[in-house]
């Protein structure tokens, strides 16, 4: 088999790896939200916030961002989380035409208490990888998802 072959099928190979374990983590989602009793867009969300929070709150746009989805369905999921009394909006101490977020005790103790499995499925799931493998990994990922976004951007203007 030739290099290129062989380099074919080697990206082939690691493009499913990636749709299985995309499979894989967005079924991990779904059974976390099903857990807190809510949407695993929801659930998302609030571990998107829990995540950029930082004793500030968090805007629409930085989660958005943050989930590669559209602001005005993070305001309609937020409004829901809301209701739920698992997030806070407030307005922008920075400037009030802008809410920010903030996970309300509720949801810190709902999630505090996913802890211990969340722990559990993730040494499960890096069974074999140390601190440095973890680090190499992210950060080759890293420079895929960004080359993914360029070359994702050519194709849709025609330039691939």
């Amino acid at each position: 088999m030739a290099d290129r072959e062989r380099l074919d099928r080697a990206l082939s190979d690691f493009i499913w790896n990636i749709v299985e374990i995309h499979s894989q983590i967005e079924e991990i989602h779904k059974s976390w939200a099903q857990m807190l009793g809510v949407s695993e867009p929801q659930w998302l969300i609030l571990m998107a916030i829990d995540e950029l929070d930082e004793s500030r709150g968090v805007s629409g746009i930085a989660v958005a961002n943050k989930l590669r989805i559209h602001p005005a369905f993070v305001t309609n999921q937020t409004k829901k989380l809301e209701a739920m009394d698992f997030l806070a909006r407030r307005p922008s101490p920075d400037d009030a035409r802008f809410l920010q977020m903030s996970l309300t005790q509720k949801a810190r103790a709902e999630i505090a208490k996913l802890t211990i499995k969340r722990q559990a499925l993730n040494s499960t799931m890096f069974d074999g990888l140390d601190q440095a493998s973890v680090d190499y990994l992210n950060k080759r990922l890293t420079s895929i998802a960004k080359n993914s976004r360029l070359a994702s951007q050519k194709l849709s203007i025609g330039v691939l």
